[in-house]
């Protein structure tokens, strides 16, 4: 018995190790988000956050000047209305008034990562304040610019399911055009009396289909009472965003199926893109702390595109304007990489 186990405990670890594959993504690739995202965030300390001071705040405008220009950016404005919809928006972390000797911090639900370090640096700034005189006379309050009934859900699902689009359109791509010449299927397409359009418009279909369920089933549990989604009144702006994402990745699917010989290959070019971009396009969490020209590089990346356009569409109430630029953007990146593809597209691997 236990010869047996020891023999084919063996067997399994030298079909590990000659799996180059298996190797990769479970060794090299873990690896590799450790050494990247370690370097790039190891000198970063806590970012700047945007504020809207409304009128007058005396705890502000009294404090030493310099006093928060490592962690506040901190601009005026007087029209209150204004300024909560600024915050509303996802254009500033916070807006601050004062209500006597009461501090109101006005905060978004869909962003409350960068509220918690507005929060805990007014928080310092009125206990120091208060130590300075007797009694204790300020006092802070938070309150959401939405409803009460918001939560943090409202960050997750909009990242998430851009996620889970960009996984399935460049897996459905990549994987069915190599899988198809490998096995024959698109040299039989080519001699059948089918046009090409249609073979394309087909798999575009079942995917922008597939990609429509997923809005669905992530709208669906996200807005059950456990978790508590809220959606915005312009939702349904999401169904143009999901289907324009979708285009955007079935043509890096596109890509990397006219390039991989193999479905492996195929599946390892697919991880080495959808992954890494998840994580610089803000899709898993704030890319408040990164570095200036890593937001910059995610502001090249289509899936950072997706996911601000489905924040807005979900759960920022944006307007239709607000959509058409990631819109357009994300049928740019369609365009231009659909491009690439047909001239690498080959029929077979002869």
């Amino acid at each position: 018995m236990k010869g047996s186990f020891a023999a084919l405990s063996g067997a399994m670890v030298r079909a590990f190790v000659r799996d180059r594959t298996a190797m990769f993504f479970t060794l090299l690739f873990p690896l590799m988000f450790l050494v990247v995202f370690g370097g790039i965030f190891k000198d970063a300390g806590v970012s700047k956050s945007r504020v809207i001071e409304i009128g007058q705040v005396s705890i502000l405008d009294n404090a030493p000047a310099g006093a928060f220009d490592e962690v506040l950016e901190i601009s005026r404005q007087s029209d209150r209305a204004k300024a909560l919809e600024a915050v509303r928006q996802g254009d500033y972390a916070a807006a601050i008034e004062a209500d006597g000797d009461r501090l109101v911090v006005h905060y978004s639900a869909a962003d409350q990562v960068r509220a918690g370090v507005v929060r805990g640096v007014l928080q310092s700034v009125v206990d120091a304040a208060n130590r300075d005189g007797a009694p204790q006379r300020f006092t802070l309050a938070t309150e959401q610019v939405e409803d009460r009934s918001l939560k943090a859900i409202q960050y997750f699902t909009p990242g998430l399911l851009s996620w889970a689009i960009s996984i399935g359109a460049t897996f459905s791509a990549g994987l069915t055009l190599v899988e198809w010449r490998q096995k024959k299927i698109l040299r039989r397409l080519r001699l059948a009396p089918v046009r090409t359009a249609t073979i394309v418009g087909a798999r575009v279909s079942v995917s922008a289909l597939v990609a429509l369920a997923q809005l669905a089933v992530f709208i669906g549990v996200a807005s059950l009472p456990y978790f508590g989604l809220k959606l915005a009144h312009n939702w349904w702006l999401a169904v143009p965003m999901v289907l324009c994402g979708t285009l955007a990745f079935m043509s890096i699917g596109l890509v990397a199926g006219a390039v991989a010989k193999t479905a492996e290959s195929a599946n390892a070019i697919v991880q080495l893109i959808v992954m890494p971009m998840a994580f610089l396009s803000g899709a898993f969490f704030p890319l408040d702390n990164a570095p200036g020209w890593l937001k910059s590089v995610s502001n090249l990346l289509p899936m950072r595109h997706l996911v601000t356009g489905l924040q807005d569409a979900l759960v920022r109430d944006g307007s239709i304007a607000s959509v058409l630029t990631p819109m357009g953007i994300l049928l740019g990146f369609a365009v231009v990489l659909t491009a690439v593809a047909t001239r690498l597209f080959r029929w077979d691997d002869v």
